[in-house]
């Protein structure tokens, strides 16, 4: 049984009791160590031979929070709602009759900075991190946050630490009055200790954080910036209700007083645990924490290989967003290109990527600078010796990778890993004319590579485990969050979201309008709809990925000929500026009526009449009908064990399509409507619309059997 976590009392000479979170590694607050911090603080006041109280963490960590993984079990482990946040942080802890001072190091997050707001005062690192980011859990903060956080850095800074989830460092928490001093890590608890006895002394000022008034602005023009804060809220996340929910207990607090602010957050925070955004928020904070772990190839003990120079080949879109994501990481890159002309295109690239860092405020231009000298241009493989890592990012065509491979076989080392950015050609395929199969992985990044944060690395039954163990690695000194799929047309990803885009398609040739459609994906929550993707994506890829389809998946590719019609009159999307969008002004999207003559042509070659039943559709009955393909696909993919498990494929969806992550990703989210609904629906618009819809046997045997589709399955054929 796993040690419980708990607090450690330690009584000074000085007359200060040192009460010390242990429950490592993060000092996480589960019950335990809460009710263990109450009983420390009631020892301490009891005691004669204590004059104040130091709160702290053990071994550098203040408190990350509360413990997450309790999250379901507190409407069971707490006596009473408030129980914390009342009796525990307010009562107990800053009612005390003794002052108390909190010494922060490393991390005060969530529930640990509100224990150290309780606190009389605060004593901090200055590269400690402090930060309630409950939001992005679908939740409030719950133990006293949203009443003291104001009262101690005005009411502007605290919503958008709150509604941002945006921490800060403990040297801009001392300009803004959160935390009281700064010291090094190593005086830090004395330093706590003397402040405390100064308190005692009256030497220092006793402040209670709930009462604190001096920094909240006049009611009126607090209710102006709380108003400001609820549209842009309902603007950035329109299908979101916790944030408004937060909004109204600070505003509470304001206007009725702290008291009856803490009872509005405790209640609030209380039901918010058991919403379902809650439930998908926690379920995509475990699964990306999941995804890196790998049967048979990170349960082995394998270490990875150090990577120190990576090599790109094509420096397209694709090719100089990978070298940005590299050289931000500071790996040095060689790029390499066919001509001059394509290789100062491709640099040219990857400075307008870094400057936008730098307008944006990301990055000074001395770093700008140090970045860029990590990338060298070359047209020939001569230097290729010194590399370790290989990605090839050109264009889709078989025989030029088949090429490029053979090629890179002979003038890289024999320990390089031969990566290719291919996001639907079989890897089997790429590497057929190479000895080297057990060095070749898909290393697929999505577009733009250095902004979007998935990495899908493709392994082939011949990929060595330490070439997986290697690319994981490198994935996440990237920042990126990698999956770790089989090898089949599409992979995971652009298997699971051909439909997305078929579906659309086939509707508009059936009378659907374009931006309807468009428009009901972005309300459902996706960053954009299939044909503005379409057109971020190319025509070219499009049709390229299009025709990968028909050969493995005949029976399953619906044929529109909207975008070939399109491109036969050069339009490929926004890089010409004309797709089923118009882009006039800085990538602005602007719908074109020009598109209606192809979509008329379109539909007489595929010979289908308007549908009159389509125009009448409400926007989830939409998002279903572009959807639920995806999820029939998914299904595929989880059953012939391309991936190792379905939370695996909600992270995919999420970081590697946009799907909102508040719906949990395509499968959690399929399995709150149901099997059997997605299968039904499916089965009629196949009656009606053709095969494509046609569910598979793993969606039909567990709509039949009532069981959820993200279940683990014994059936996987693992392509892993």
């Amino acid at each position: 049984m796993a040690a419980k976590g708990r607090t450690e009392m330690e009584v000074g000479a000085d007359g200060v009791a040192v009460i010390t979170i242990c429950n490592p590694p993060v000092n996480s607050l589960s019950i335990d160590v809460l009710v263990s911090l109450k009983e420390s603080y009631e020892e301490a006041l009891q005691r004669k031979d204590v004059k104040a109280i130091v709160v702290t963490g053990k071994g550098g960590k203040f408190s990350g929070g509360f413990d997450i993984s309790s999250f379901g079990n507190l409407h069971i482990e707490q006596p009473k709602v408030g129980y914390i946040s009342i009796d525990i942080i307010t009562e107990t802890l800053e009612g005390a009759t003794k002052p108390s001072v909190a010494a922060i190091d490393g991390l005060a997050l969530g529930g640990g900075l509100e224990v150290a707001m309780a606190c009389h005062a605060r004593i901090s690192t200055p590269t400690a991190q402090l930060g309630l980011p409950e939001l992005q859990l679908g939740i409030i903060p719950g133990f006293g946050g949203t009443q003291r956080l104001p009262r101690l850095v005005g009411l502007t800074k605290s919503l958008e630490m709150m509604l941002l989830s945006k921490p800060i460092k403990g040297e801009e928490a001392h300009q803004l009055g959160l935390v009281d001093s700064l010291v090094s890590p190593n005086d830090l608890v004395n330093a706590a200790r003397r402040w405390a006895l100064d308190i005692c002394e009256l030497k220092r000022p006793w402040i209670k954080s709930l009462y604190k008034t001096d920094k909240l602005e006049p009611l009126g023009e607090a209710r102006e910036i709380l108003n400001f804060a609820r549209a842009q809220a309902r603007k950035q996340a329109a299908n979101l209700e916790h944030p408004l929910v937060c909004i109204d207990v600070i505003e509470e607090g304001i206007v009725s007083g702290p008291r009856a602010g803490l009872w509005k957050e405790a209640n609030a925070f209380q039901s918010l645990l058991f919403s379902d955004t809650c439930k998908s928020l926690l379920h995509v904070f475990f699964s990306q924490r999941a995804t890196s772990k790998v049967p048979g190839a990170t349960d082995l003990g394998l270490m990875p290989r150090k990577i120190t120079k990576v090599a790109i080949l094509g420096g397209g879109l694709m090719g100089s967003g990978i070298a940005t994501a590299m050289i931000l990481s500071n790996y040095p890159v060689l790029l390499k290109e066919v001509n001059e002309k394509f290789l100062n295109a491709g640099i040219d690239r990857i400075k307008a990527n870094l400057q936008s860092r730098v307008r944006k405020g990301k990055m000074t231009e001395e770093r700008y600078e140090k970045a860029l000298s990590l990338v060298t241009g070359t047209l020939g493989y001569e230097k290729f010796k010194e590399v370790d890592l290989v990605i090839e990012a050109v264009i889709e065509n078989v025989k030029l990778k088949q090429q490029i491979f053979a090629d890179l076989e002979k003038y890289c080392p024999s320990h390089c890993v031969l990566a290719t950015n291919t996001s639907t050609i079989d890897l089997n395929l790429i590497g057929e004319k190479t000895k080297s199969q057990d060095c070749i992985v898909g290393a697929h990044f999505f577009s733009p590579a250095h902004l979007m944060p998935l990495l899908e690395i493709v392994r082939t039954q011949h990929t060595s485990a330490q070439v997986v163990v290697d690319l994981l690695d490198v994935g996440k000194r990237i920042k990126k969050t990698p999956i770790v799929v089989g090898n089949c047309t599409g992979f995971a990803v652009n298997r699971m979201f051909f439909p997305y885009t078929q579906s659309a398609l086939l509707f508009v040739d059936y009378g659907m309008d374009v931006y309807k459609i468009d428009r009901a994906c972005t309300k459902f929550g996706m960053p954009m709809g299939p044909f503005r993707l379409a057109d971020l994506v190319g025509f070219g890829v499009a049709v390229a990925t299009g025709m990968q389809y028909l050969e493995n998946f005949p029976e399953r590719v619906y044929k529109s000929m909207l975008i070939p019609l399109m491109m036969e009159d050069k339009r490929a999307g926004e890089a010409t500026r004309k797709g089923f969008y118009k882009y006039e002004d800085k990538r602005k999207a602007t719908p074109d009526p020009e598109i209606m003559a192809y979509i008329q042509k379109s539909r007489s070659m595929a010979g289908v009449t308007p549908d009159p039943e389509l125009m009448k559709l409400t926007d989830k009955d939409i998002v279903e009908m572009v959807f639920f393909p995806v999820i029939n696909e998914a299904c595929r993919v989880l059953d012939e064990g391309i991936a190792v498990k379905a939370s695996d494929l909600d992270i995919a969806s999420i970081f590697g399509m946009g799907f909102p992550p508040y719906r949990g990703g395509v499968m959690l989210w399929g399995d709150s409507i149901g099997a059997k609904y997605i299968h039904d629906k499916l089965q009629e618009w196949a009656k009606r619309y053709g095969s494509s819809f046609e569910p598979c046997s793993y969606l039909s045997e567990r709509a039949a059997k009532g069981i959820p589709l993200s279940a683990p399955s014994n059936q996987g054929k693992a392509r892993l």
